[in-house]
């Protein structure tokens, strides 16, 4: 291809609706996409917490028929999404509901990878797999920070392997994504801060990505602006209606920005040890940033370290010092602990953990390229 095309970039991104009692336009637009039975996919968790059943109401009101599935846990499993794809399936049903964090989002993308392309949803892992576009995907978040309602990633657990896959493609963009602040309310505060740092990891690694441009860097610097102030401020006080909005907004803004310049070892390393683990997505990403950022801040250009700071409203001395000190004690002040993990993982696991994390499809986006034994030594400044 001709030099002259070196320096386009593309953008991509789903139809957005933001603000309060946005949710309440889904049965809308389900009705305008033409859809007229949907499978709506959740977990017990939101449904326990009541935003499923008036989502349902509200779809039949626009007489659209309901199927649910909600068999999904934390780090949805391969399995998970089989089942859903065979209730997709025997139910004939032409569309997809996503109520939830990350989990039932991936799993409902996972759901509608194999109902239009059939197979398992592991043999989609990687870059551009995926050729058949999903069936319509309507997504309602209830967490401030996977970003999965408007990026073209998901993540899957592979049990045999034990980690964690990365799909992306732009087949997995959902079509719409309803950000409503409302239903952040019920969650907990530790929910609430690795959601919220899960976010944050987003920017920053978007922002350092090797793919990033100035559209990515403008919603990057925004939601690190946003964070620092807002997630402090949920977390002591759910019922803070300005501090949900920001922190919303920043997890879109942030979703953007990963969806479209990608992450780096960061992720990498969380799918790797969270699939070992089967741990929180969120707090792999919150212990990993700070070790992470310790070796990549060292390769970037001044001034964007310089910008990366000021957004954080970090100041003065050696920021590339600084700024990963910075990382791990917001991580502290708001009580992502993850004390105990090292105990759970021989060396020869971190070794096993560290090869897998280096062909993870994030760390090509990565600012620069480290061998296994430099990811083996993240992990034990993460961990020791």
């Amino acid at each position: 291809m001709s030099d002259r095309f070196d320096e386009i970039r593309k953008f991509v991104a789903p139809e957005v609706l933001f603000g309060e009692d946005s949710r309440l336009l889904c049965g809308t637009y389900a009705e305008r996409f033409g859809l007229r039975r949907v499978m709506v996919v959740t977990d017990p968790g939101v449904i326990e917490a009541g935003w499923v059943t008036p989502i349902v109401e509200n779809l039949n009101e626009h007489g659209i028929e309901t199927v649910g599935f909600s068999d999904i846990s934390p780090n949805p499993r391969s399995a998970q999404v089989a089942a859903g794809a065979l209730v997709y399936e025997a139910a004939a049903c032409a569309g997809i509901v996503a109520i939830g964090g990350g989990s039932p989002i991936d799993c409902a993308k996972g759901i509608g990878i194999v109902a239009s392309n059939g197979g398992a949803v592991l043999e989609y892992a990687g870059v551009d797999r995926v050729s058949a576009p999903m069936p319509p995907l309507i997504c309602i978040p209830t967490t401030a920070g996977t970003g999965a309602d408007v990026s073209q990633f998901a993540i899957i657990l592979d049990e045999a392997r034990r980690t964690k896959a990365g799909l992306i493609s732009k087949s997995l963009i959902p079509d719409l994504a309803l950000v409503d602040p409302v239903v952040l309310a019920t969650m907990d505060a530790k929910l609430t801060a690795a959601t919220g740092i899960d976010a944050l990891v987003h920017a920053v690694e978007a922002y350092v990505s090797n793919a990033s441009w100035e559209l990515t860097d403008g919603c990057a610097l925004s939601a690190m602006r946003e964070i620092p102030r807002a997630l402090p401020a949920c977390c002591a006080n759910l019922d803070d209606r300005e501090s949900r909005r920001a922190m919303a907004l920043a997890s879109l803004n942030a979703g953007l920005a990963f969806s479209n310049a990608s992450l780096g070892a960061v992720h990498a390393l969380a799918h790797a040890l969270g699939g070992r683990l089967d741990s929180s997505h969120g707090e792999c990403n919150a212990l990993l940033l700070g070790p992470v950022m310790r070796k990549n801040l060292a390769v970037m250009p001044v001034e964007r370290v310089q910008r990366m700071a000021d957004a954080l409203g970090v100041e003065g001395g050696d920021l590339i010092r600084r700024l990963p000190e910075w990382f791990d004690g917001f991580r502290a002040d708001l009580g992502v602990d993850t004390k105990g993990w090292k105990l759970a993982l021989s060396e020869a696991e971190f070794e096993s953990i560290a090869r897998a994390a280096s062909v993870d499809a994030c760390m090509a986006t990565n600012p620069w390229k480290p061998e296994v034994d430099d990811l083996v030594e993240m992990l034990h400044d993460a961990l020791d």
